[in-house]
């Protein structure tokens, strides 16, 4: 009865001993394949933010294609034409009107002896023949003659009894006269005119002291 016993506490022994190292070889593999399953996590990770990185940085390694390359160059340089053309044009238009203002300029500097002339004939016809007919055709033809430099721009200075100023008037001589302001003008000598907004020539005045 006792050797029975014996045997069975040693064969419980023996079990619960295997039972042990079961459970502990159980524990080191979970404990193994935790570890693995870790590493493999880490692996995996730092392989995708390799990837990412190489996909960030890749984009700005990516060489360019030479057509792309050709086609930013021909545009550039259309624009660069495109402007310098451009710019031509307002410059030659600018040009164009600085030479248009200059000949109109000439022609009416010109014409305004004639048109001197004809004041001065005008107002030497005696009055006993201003109602002649050449009187008459001199007076039509002069005012034919001003209502076409008016329609051209041109227009006559207003001098007599005007404020003296230098940017229109030229004073020539002085008079001492009471019944006027000081520097207001007396008289006017010659006309003067100007062309739109230039003065093509200064009124020759009388300026009162």
């Amino acid at each position: 009865m006792t050797g029975v016993n014996s045997e069975e506490i040693k064969q419980e022994e023996m079990n619960e001993e295997a039972v042990k190292q079961n459970e502990l070889e159980e524990t080191n593999e979970g404990a193994v394949e935790e570890a693995q399953t870790d590493a493999g996590e880490t692996e995996r990770a730092a392989e995708a933010e390799e990837a990412v990185k190489k996909g960030f940085f890749g984009k700005k390694k990516e060489k360019k294609d030479p057509r792309d390359a050709q086609i930013e160059d021909l545009t550039d340089r259309l624009k660069r034409s495109m402007a310098e053309f451009d710019n031509f044009r307002k410059r030659t238009e600018k040009e164009k009107s600085a030479m248009y203002e200059i000949g109109a300029r000439d022609i009416v500097e010109r014409i305004l002896p004639v048109v001197d002339n004809f004041e001065r004939g005008l107002a030497s016809v005696p009055e006993a023949e201003k109602g002649g007919p050449v009187a008459e055709g001199m007076e039509k033809i002069y005012k034919q003659l001003m209502k076409t430099l008016e329609e051209a721009g041109v227009k006559p200075i207003e001098a007599l009894g005007q404020p003296f100023d230098p940017n229109f008037h030229n004073a020539v001589m002085h008079i001492e006269d009471e019944s006027l302001g000081e520097n207001v003008v007396a008289q006017e000598l010659q006309k003067g005119y100007m062309y739109r907004d230039s003065v093509v020539r200064h009124s020759m005045v009388q300026v009162a002291n």
